[in-house]
């Protein structure tokens, strides 16, 4: 009878709760559950949140139910009388005083399925130390968390502030969170298929069927033609396994507890339904048809092999994506930006024309072996194929290249101040609007003179690389004509001493209809978009939360900071404040040069480079979301 009671009560404290649109205290778990909802930044994938209000005139403390009021300004609005519009709210609210604050703003959040609590102010909200100090306590004494409260420092400003030990209270950083994630939303989406298993090394002999969702034990390099894909490590959010995956459209999680999960294993061989969300996913047994995905219509590229001399990119070439390839061709489009705005782009810019490669492939030694592989009626025999792209790729590094190619080589770059020299792909599939090819080929540096890593050496890896398993099975998902793929070959300066090199996403990625670019940077030359297993790289939202053009306006949310560098910020605030704007302005400029009618995101790569820690970009592409 004294359970029964006690469900009772139990139950009607809930009800009582989530009837409720505000409390001025926590009491239980149970409360703050009734109160949670979805933080308004998708940056962690294991987070639940209450928005917590105090009012600094009448001194009282509000968490209210964050599912049904998703904004402090709502509250204040629609509960506490607030009559000011918007930009008044912000201008006086995440001020960097108390002087005229009306409200102190927070949100207490709590990774699931931990006893971790962190309290957290937004990004742009540039409140004093004092203030934060009294706001941190007066949460931790009206809540049931006490101890356990933490202070997360999300913004350089506060991270300075730490370093400097300024604080009086417990603070952490990312690693503090990313310590607990077990599970993270890679691609969101849903799809049904048959739930199967493999080891990353089956995939060289084996292909799965494109009816199937798969569970892997690590990250593919190349990507298989499948209905959505679970791997067992967490990723970097802007890796060519997230960026492939988005152009397929496919959903894709990562779910370190994989193994574990008994759930799963009973679903293993059985039709399924994959949901993947932001902060969970659902995966059970269904009846639900199995939608074929048809190719279309094959994807003519297009080659002219008219240009039979080496492009220098300092000039735009017209129409040089029909000769060059879209990569080098956006080269020259960024060195005619840089022009104009502060950064560099890589020195000695030159390109390798469609014409050499298409040349070089049609000896009688590498000719025969392209057209038997793509007269090949069984395109699921994994090994065969595979068998055919290596001697392919062993014919093409195997044949001496056009000496002339090389000449002209040595004759252009005789006076540069470099002798290494970068040798990167620029094919007629990839760097398109509907095409990403993030990773599908090869970059190899060659250094005038040198007997070993020669030019001749270089520029035939990077020829190669169009045969390589995972471009050529992306190729032919998509539809391309794989009669007509092209080589051009973009050259430039190499960068063996980078301080640190990153990705820029001109877009707000984790939070919808927000201002913002994203970027992701790590540590010298570690990878990006491939690290290495246990890498996290820094990553930050950085925005101008009230449109303004200084660096008083200027906000930086990170999600994460470098673990190669003791979770200390790679760039400076001044560093940050340009790369914004510079990304900015290339997104408006390349829109200009597409002939876009509107702005969509834009993807960049850039380093730091040099004592001075010069700015350089040595990529754009349209960003394929």
């Amino acid at each position: 009878m004294k359970k029964y009671f006690y469900s009772l009560l139990f139950l009607f404290v809930l009800t009582s709760l989530s009837a409720q649109r505000f409390s001025a205290s926590l009491a239980n778990y149970e409360a703050y559950k009734a109160f949670k909802g979805k933080p308004l930044s998708d940056k962690f994938s294991n987070i639940e949140s209450v928005k917590v209000i105090y009012d600094l005139r009448k001194q009282k403390m509000y968490y209210f139910n964050s599912s049904l009021i998703l904004l402090h300004f709502d509250f204040a609005t629609n509960y506490l009388g607030y009559t000011p519009d918007l930009e008044f709210f912000n201008l006086r609210n995440y001020s960097n005083t108390e002087k005229d604050r009306d409200f102190l703003l927070g949100n207490l959040n709590h990774i699931k399925g931990t006893d971790k609590w962190i309290f957290e102010l937004a990004a742009s909200d540039h409140m004093p130390i004092p203030l934060i100090e009294k706001f941190f306590n007066l949460v931790k004494n009206s809540t049931f968390i006490g101890q356990k409260l933490k202070f997360y420092l999300n913004n350089p400003e506060i991270m300075d502030w730490h370093q400097q030990q300024k604080f009086k209270i417990p603070c952490v950083k990312s690693d503090y969170i990313f310590g607990e994630i077990k599970y993270q939303e890679v691609v969101r989406g849903n799809n049904v298929g048959i739930l199967k298993k493999y080891k990353i090394k089956d995939l060289e002999t084996i292909k799965p069927d494109p009816d199937e969702i798969i569970i892997l034990d690590g990250t593919p390099d190349i990507l298989p033609n499948v209905r959505g894909i679970i791997v067992n490590e967490l990723q970097t959010p802007l890796s060519h396994l997230v960026l492939l995956g988005k152009n397929r459209k496919i959903p894709i999680m990562a779910y370190t507890e994989i193994e574990k999960d008994n759930n799963i294993k009973k679903l293993l061989s059985k039709k399924v339904e994959l949901k993947i969300q932001v902060d969970t996913f659902f995966i059970k047994e269904t009846t639900k048809k199995i939608q074929v995905k048809t190719v279309g219509k094959k994807k003519k590229l297009t080659i002219d092999n008219s240009i039979t001399e080496l492009v220098n990119l300092s000039q735009i070439p017209k129409k040089g994506v029909n000769y060059i390839g879209s990569k080098a061709q956006n080269m020259a489009y960024l060195i005619a930006i840089s022009k104009e705005i502060p950064f560099k782009t890589p020195e000695d810019a030159h390109a390798i024309p469609f014409y050499f490669y298409t040349k070089h492939i049609q000896k009688e030694s590498i000719s025969p072996l392209i057209t038997e592989l793509l007269a090949f009626p069984k395109k699921d025999s994994t090994v065969w194929i595979n068998k055919q792209l290596k001697k392919i790729r062993d014919a093409i590094k195997k044949e001496p290249i056009d000496p002339e190619l090389i000449s002209k080589l040595n004759l252009a770059f005789k006076d540069a101040k470099f002798k290494n020299f970068r040798f990167r792909s620029s094919t007629n599939a990839e760097d398109l609007d509907d095409f990403n090819g993030a990773g599908l080929y090869d970059s190899k540096t060659g250094i005038l003179g040198d007997s070993i890593k020669t030019f001749e050496k270089a520029i035939k890896q990077v020829w190669a690389s169009v045969w390589n398993e995972a471009s050529y099975n992306e190729r032919e998902l998509f539809g391309i004509d794989q009669q007509n793929i092209a080589m051009g070959v973009l050259v430039h300066r190499s960068f063996p001493d980078e301080l640190a090199n990153g990705v820029i996403i001109t877009k707000n990625l984790f939070r919808f209809n927000f201002p913002g670019i994203t970027v992701n940077i790590q540590k010298g030359e570690n990878s990006v978009v491939k690290p290495e297993k246990g890498e996290i790289c820094e990553q930050f939202v950085a925005y101008h939360f009230n449109d303004g053009k200084d660096d008083k306006d200027f906000d930086i949310d990170y999600t994460s900071n470098s673990n190669l560098n003791n979770n200390e910020p790679l760039l400076s605030r001044k560093e940050m404040s340009n790369i914004f704007n510079v990304s900015r302005k290339i997104e408006e400029k390349m829109y200009r040069y597409w002939r876009k009618n509107q702005f969509h995101p834009v993807d960049i790569e850039f380093k730091m480079v040099g004592e001075k820690r010069e700015l350089y970009i040595k990529q754009v592409r349209p960003f394929n979301d």
